[in-house]
């Protein structure tokens, strides 16, 4: 089985324009679509898709519109815990335009109490410890940290949360997803507390490693031209400091993955860009789906960019099922 925490949960609500976006002007809509998000659970749900069971943890008040969200693409193997805490879920709005350029406005979700807190990690672990493989006694479990933090919570939430886990759930694999100050306060922590996997953008990448802003926006550039050096010596530090795996994920320009055992290179499928909504998420999800499936780091990184690749040209925060996926996989090369 595997679990994923969304600490800060957002119903997802997906405006399509039917030409550019004018600012300052009124744009007319093609098409609204609201669905249940934030990044645990669309990680979740992509790899229900895929067969996998899933319990997915998030807080919500009682009678929040998320959970009616939820309650309407439930599936089986979709299972939802939820906290009960005072404040309804934020509403966060993407507005997407013909060539598949997405602006996103995020609110910054409900503020989370201390006992609420408390209340959240006591659910997760729960749910970890309880969490067994669904269909091959030797798959590995994963417990999967995605989003930002909500108001209240600490920065460090995810560096408690992913050293908690290791003693309530020996063996148990985990990834963590976020940016800005979680993410580095997740960087200070190693390696005395280092996740399984993470999954940084290129910037998010060069500031893990303490490069300047202005260097750390070059790596993705660099990438796109075809240097992948700077990429792979950045991620090269993480994985010396104790990270067992990161997924850089590069735009038009692929992704690499480092482990201790080396580094690859993704090419990114040739497929329209219609909306990068749940790209990164699917990215996650198809990563920890090709692991539990016994696959080794090429094929976790090919999975990766067809579920990511997938995503990206599916219209608002439609998520990739198996028969989504690009007709040619990502081409695979080891670097190192």
């Amino acid at each position: 089985m595997i679990v994923t925490l969304t600490p800060n949960p957002s119903l997802d609500r997906t405006v399509t324009l039917p030409g550019a976006l004018v600012r300052g002007g009124v744009n007319r809509l093609s098409t609204v679509t609201i669905e249940p998000g934030g990044k645990g659970v669309n990680v979740a749900r992509v790899l229900v898709a895929a067969g996998e069971t899933v319990t997915t943890v998030l807080p919500a008040a009682v009678h929040d519109p998320l959970l009616r969200a939820l309650d309407a693409v439930a599936v089986p193997g979709l299972s939802t815990r939820a906290v009960t805490v005072s404040s309804p879920a934020r509403i966060n709005t993407a507005v997407t335009e013909p060539d598949g350029t997405t602006t996103k406005l995020n609110e910054p979700g409900a503020g989370l109490e201390d006992q609420e807190v408390d209340a959240v990690k006591a659910a997760l672990l729960e749910a970890a410890a309880t969490a067994r493989p669904s269909k091959d006694a030797g798959a590995r479990r994963w417990a999967v940290l995605s989003g930002s933090l909500p108001p209240g919570a600490p920065t460090d939430w995810y560096v408690d949360l992913v050293r908690v886990l290791r003693g309530a759930a020996p063996g148990l694999q985990v990834a963590v997803d976020t940016s800005d100050a979680p993410l580095a306060a997740l960087a200070a922590a190693l390696p005395d507390v280092a996740p399984d996997l993470i999954k940084p953008n290129g910037e998010e990448l060069g500031q893990l490693v303490g490069l300047p802003a202005g260097r750390a926006m070059t790596l993705e550039e660099g990438a796109r031209r075809g240097e992948l050096e700077p990429v792979i010596d950045a991620a090269g530090v993480l994985v010396d400091r104790g990270v067992g795996a990161v997924l850089a994920t590069l735009g038009p320009a692929g992704a690499v993955l480092a482990t201790g055992d080396g580094s690859w290179h993704a090419t990114a499928p040739d497929v329209p860009v219609v909306s990068t909504v749940g790209a990164g998420d699917s990215s996650v999800a198809g990563y920890v789906l090709a692991d539990v499936r016994g696959e080794g780091p090429a094929g976790r990184l090919a999975s990766a960019m067809a579920y990511g690749s997938a995503a990206a040209s599916l219209p608002g925060t439609t998520l990739p099922a198996p028969g989504d996926l690009p007709a040619r996989a990502a081409v695979i090369t080891r670097l190192a």
